[in-house]
């Protein structure tokens, strides 16, 4: 049994209870972690809180500029998103926080750790994953896989038996993740996907029907692909990204419903509001658009997917998601200017593209033969069809080989 354990807590439903059901179940020291990563929370409310139901001490950890340099900014190199449209928010927040866990676990002297992850999510896999990569000999205990709650209302239900307040209720049953770069939605009535999110539930973008008529224009500045600039000011990561969620937002830009597949195989529907990082992911292919050859471009797609894949899975503390850093890293050399993006009621378009290292050229692209001998097209063609030709060519052969023989007899 282990006798001291750090707990990644964040003052929400699930790890609210799990520090009276810990002290009751184990009998052990509970030491709560709380990673401040920009969810924009009294997170000194939520220290007293876990000290108040049971935890002997509890810290409180600023992990924003780490989170977006270290794991974001990566994430938007690589052109990881999954399944066409999920950003990620709380893909990548989870080994980050798990590491921290880790560490503090090293420094008090815990035997274990623990998390408020249920036993049908993703998360379960990136908490446990990382501690494993990091520091395997700790024990993992996830109450949601032991204790006997079957839900939310029971642990609504749970929490008001031993006086352990929360927010939620029977009628706001919503479970939320928050961070600096999205907020996610999960439960309530998005579990049936025949039904639309309620408007209330979204929290931090505006409806794009109430948001302004004029058009606002924004410019992103990249270098070696990770932004650096917002309408020509250079910003550090966290001013920058806040800005950039401010102005989006307003506009009514990153809402998103989706019904993804989850890593242990369940399909599982959610709402997320991403507004800074649409435009960041935005802006960032639109100049990959103008920087990266045919080749590379293609063919870092195919390990975009995958990057996305691996975040998504937990693997951030692997050998693999290392090295496709590298390539990454090689690849976005490139990968500097700056995009100019009009958003409207919820909508992001291109309005301008900029890069000290464009391979467009207006006299190659254009419709003045310039630069270019069309002549040569005749045998580049001709070249490129033979897998297309030959096989017809030996059709044609046999075809007319069999008429004579028929014709013969």
């Amino acid at each position: 049994m282990p006798k001291k354990v750090v707990l990644a807590y964040s003052g929400g439903l699930d790890t609210s209870i799990i520090i009276p059901w810990l002290k009751e179940n184990y009998a052990c020291e509970v030491i709560a972690m709380i990673g401040d990563l920009g969810q924009q929370e009294d997170l000194e409310a939520a220290r007293k809180k876990a000290l108040a139901t049971g935890a002997s001490a509890a810290f409180v950890e600023d992990l924003r500029d780490e989170f977006i340099t270290g794991y974001i900014w990566p994430t938007l190199r690589g052109g990881a998103v999954y399944e066409h449209k999920y950003l990620l928010g709380t893909s990548f927040a989870r080994p980050l926080l798990a590491k921290r866990q880790v560490e503090i676990a090293k420094k008090v002297g815990a035997d274990a750790v623990a998390h408020g992850c249920t036993g049908k999510g993703n998360d379960q896999v990136r908490f446990e994953l990382a501690a494993k990569a990091l520091a395997p000999e700790l024990q993992i205990i996830a109450p949601w896989r032991e204790w006997k709650i079957a839900s939310r209302e029971e642990a609504i239900t749970y929490a008001r038996a031993h006086n352990v307040p929360v927010e939620q209720t029977t009628q706001n049953i919503y479970s939320r993740d928050r961070n600096i770069w999205h907020l996610s939605h999960e439960g309530g009535v998005l579990e049936d996907p025949a039904n639309a999110p309620d408007e209330n539930m979204w929290q931090w973008v505006v409806s794009p029907a109430a948001a302004p008529e004029k058009a606002t224009t924004v410019e992103i500045g990249f270098e070696a692909g990770t932004p650096v600039s917002v309408n020509g000011k250079k910003l550090d990561a966290i001013a920058l990204l806040t800005l950039l969620n401010e102005i989006a937002a307003a506009n009514g830009v990153g809402r998103m419903d989706i019904v993804e597949n989850r890593l242990v195989g369940i399909k599982s529907r959610g709402a997320y509001e991403t507004p800074g990082g649409t435009l960041l992911v935005t802006a960032h292919r639109e100049l990959e658009s103008l920087a990266l050859d045919r080749e590379t471009a293609h063919y870092q797609q195919i390990l975009s997917l995958r990057y996305a894949e691996m975040v998504y899975y937990g693997m951030w503390f692997t050998p693999l998601r290392e090295a496709l850093d590298a390539f990454f890293a090689s690849s976005q050399r490139r990968v500097t200017g700056s995009i100019s993006l009009a958003l409207c009621k919820g909508t992001v378009s291109v309005v301008s593209r900029q890069s000290p290292f464009s391979l467009y050229r207006t006299n190659l692209a254009s419709f003045t033969m310039t630069g270019y001998n069309p002549k040569d097209a005749e045998g580049f063609i001709n070249l490129f069809a033979l897998p297309i030709t030959v096989p017809q060519e030996q059709t044609q052969t046999k075809t007319q080989a069999a008429h004579h023989e028929a014709k013969a007899r």
